[in-house]
């Protein structure tokens, strides 16, 4: 069993940045795939980034490549995602995920609210 928690979030300003990070519990962190993904209010949650259990391939949504960046530090079993030139359609609430396997995740944290003002 993994439990996932969420922190970093918070109000900024378009333009500024913010680092969330998702330290999780369990043996096996670096055996699991990891991801974020967000939901803004009255849309559904999409994934915004993934990175593979080594930290080496990583993978990003059109809508934050260039702005965003994922890393991993195994042995503090903690994902990390940086968020640079913020813009108001990324207010939304930010999710970190394990373990994908046969198209599912396997486990989700509880979600931290980021929240840009124009």
């Amino acid at each position: 069993q993994v439990q996932l928690v969420e922190s970093g979030g918070g109000l900024v300003q378009a333009g500024d940045s913010l680092r969330l990070s998702c330290a999780a519990s369990g043996r096996t962190f670096s055996g699991y795939v990891m991801g974020w993904f967000r939901q803004a209010p009255g849309k559904e949650r999409e994934s915004v980034a993934h990175i593979s259990e080594s930290g080496r391939t990583t993978s990003y949504a059109d809508s934050v490549k260039g702005r965003f960046t994922i890393s991993r530090d195994n042995a503090k079993k903690t994902v990390y995602l940086q968020m640079n030139s913020l813009k108001p359609e990324d207010t939304a609430v930010y999710y970190c995920a394990a373990d994908f396997r046969y198209g599912v995740w396997s486990y989700w944290g509880q979600g931290t609210q980021v929240t840009v003002s124009s």
